[in-house]
């Protein structure tokens, strides 16, 4: 089985996007640099960003989301970002009307389908699981392997939490990667799973 990663770009206070649902500020690190990130020309990192987060991508197999992110980006049109294979929707709803049924998304009931889905379909690749209420309840359910956040420096304030509504304490292992981006700090984390 592959590594469950809870992953997003955060505000230092522990935001992944505002209370509009907007990210603001926080992916502006993926348009300030001059290395090319992808093929699409449009995501460009420093180098130091680039060696972090070009190989980790390379892993990642199947991503999971919640059905608020899936309705937010329309499905990203049937192509899952990022040149991912698969995503798993968390969701208690059937698709929309005119969904194809041919695309490479899972629309699955409760968290833990959602990531033995997600296992399945990346066999010893990466399952990443976005950040937010759908992170935070694989986080609460014992299924997270490590937690790597993109810390962006700015405040926001209020908004969507990075690990959702958890509301019991959770150690991490002190962290093993601490890379400094331009405007950026990529941090790695395991789960320790061990009870506190």
């Amino acid at each position: 089985m592959g590594t469950v990663v809870l992953y997003a770009s955060v505000s230092v206070d522990g935001f992944v996007a505002d209370d509009d649902d907007r990210p603001g500020p926080l992916f502006d690190w993926l348009s300030n640099g001059d290395v090319p990130l992808d093929d699409s020309g449009v995501l460009t990192v420093s180098q130091a960003s680039y060696d972090h987060i070009r190989p980790y991508w390379d892993r990642i197999g199947v991503t999971v989301v919640g059905r608020h992110v899936f309705d937010m980006t329309d499905g990203w049109d049937g192509k899952p970002p990022g040149g991912v294979d698969h995503v798993v929707v968390v969701t208690h709803r059937p698709a929309a009307e005119g969904w194809d049924p041919g695309a490479p998304f899972h629309l699955v009931d409760g968290v833990e389908a959602a990531v033995a889905t997600a296992q399945e379909l990346a066999g010893d690749r990466v399952v990443e699981v976005a950040a937010g209420e759908v992170g935070g309840q694989v986080l609460a359910a014992g299924l997270v392997d490590e937690v790597r956040m993109d810390v962006v420096p700015v405040v926001l304030g209020s908004g969507k939490r990075f690990f959702g509504s958890v509301h019991a304490p959770h150690l991490l292992e002190d962290p093993d990667v601490g890379i400094r981006g331009d405007r950026v700090l990529h941090l790695r984390y395991r789960v320790r799973r061990r009870p506190i």
